[in-house]
């Protein structure tokens, strides 16, 4: 079966080899986190317009963003399953990077607003939650474009680098995301002091996230690095650990953040007054301002 394989779908091998299975397990989990991250999307775009509270519907539209991400990190699952080759090797170098600083960066966006929210303040406008989320993730993009155009310009192409070279140019420019990670986590660690209960639920689901994803990173990155040349496996187990990673940590996305956010957004849609049963306690004069401030801002 092994070799009917190869000899039928050449890069493609591994989308049907039964005695290398990760492929195929990898393919399939990916292909229902498509479809699921579709379902959270419609999901979404329905319960936009249901939600009444203002400071609540702002981080929608990043969430949406979000869930965006999370359905190219499912895509790029087969660009790791297809075989490394001179097509593959630029949207994996350049996709990676991008679609996994988009996620965080929507989510420190997410968090920063939280910040200002469990202590009482006035949530940043949407317009304002998204741009952090696009503008902070440009950083990653413009980097990997230039690697990319570098790497495919001068002589020495993907194809032709060592696997160690592939791993550590791979890992040293995933450093921005890295760093957008460390910074979330601390970011949603802030979200849970304050008096606002109601919104510390979301800093946690945040919080849990990052660390996961954090967990998550530090194993594939260590694996790639020392596990593999110590167990004398690479290049064999280098996309393997690389797309188990990628798919792990997008459904950790859904599992963990999305799909409980939901929940939340759920149940607030069948409550007359979303968040103002659970409100924490903030003086007068605040309340006014604040009532003042998102009667101007109800436009979103």
């Amino acid at each position: 079966m092994y070799e009917d394989c190869i000899e039928s779908t050449g890069d493609y091998y591994l989308l049907c080899d039964t005695e290398g299975a990760w492929g195929i397990v990898l393919e399939s989990l990916a292909a229902i986190g498509i479809v699921v991250t579709i379902l959270l999307l419609l999901a979404f775009l329905f319960l936009m317009r249901k939600v009444q509270d203002c400071s609540q519907w702002n981080v929608l539209p990043t969430q949406f963003l979000f869930l965006l991400g999370v359905l190219g990190l499912f895509g790029l699952a087969f660009a790791f399953i297809i075989q490394f080759n001179q097509q593959t090797a630029p949207v994996r170098y350049f996709l990676f990077g991008v679609l996994f600083a988009l996620c965080f960066s929507c989510l420190l966006a997410h968090a920063s607003n939280l910040v200002k929210l469990v202590r009482g303040g006035v949530s940043f406008s949407w317009t304002t939650i998204l741009c952090i989320a696009i503008g902070v993730s440009l950083l990653q993009t413009i980097i990997a474009i230039e690697y990319v155009t570098l790497i495919m310009t001068r002589g020495m192409m993907f194809v032709h680098m060592t696997p160690y070279q592939l791993n550590v140019d791979f890992v040293v420019l995933l450093v921005y995301v890295l760093l957008l990670m460390a910074l979330t986590f601390f970011v949603s660690k802030a979200t849970l002091c304050g008096p606002c209960e109601n919104w510390k639920q979301h800093g946690r689901l945040i919080f849990a996230t990052v660390l996961i994803s954090i967990i998550i990173w530090v194993v594939w990155i260590s694996m790639l690095m020392r596990g593999n040349p110590h167990l004398q496996r690479q290049p064999q187990w280098d996309d393997a650990v690389v797309c188990i990673a990628l798919v792990t940590n997008a459904w950790v996305f859904l599992l963990v953040y999305i799909i409980p956010e939901l929940c939340i957004l759920y149940r607030s849609c069948k409550q007359d007054c979303p968040l103002q049963s659970n409100a924490c306690p903030v003086p007068v004069y605040q309340r006014t301002f604040r009532a003042e401030n998102q009667e101007l801002s109800r436009d979103c």
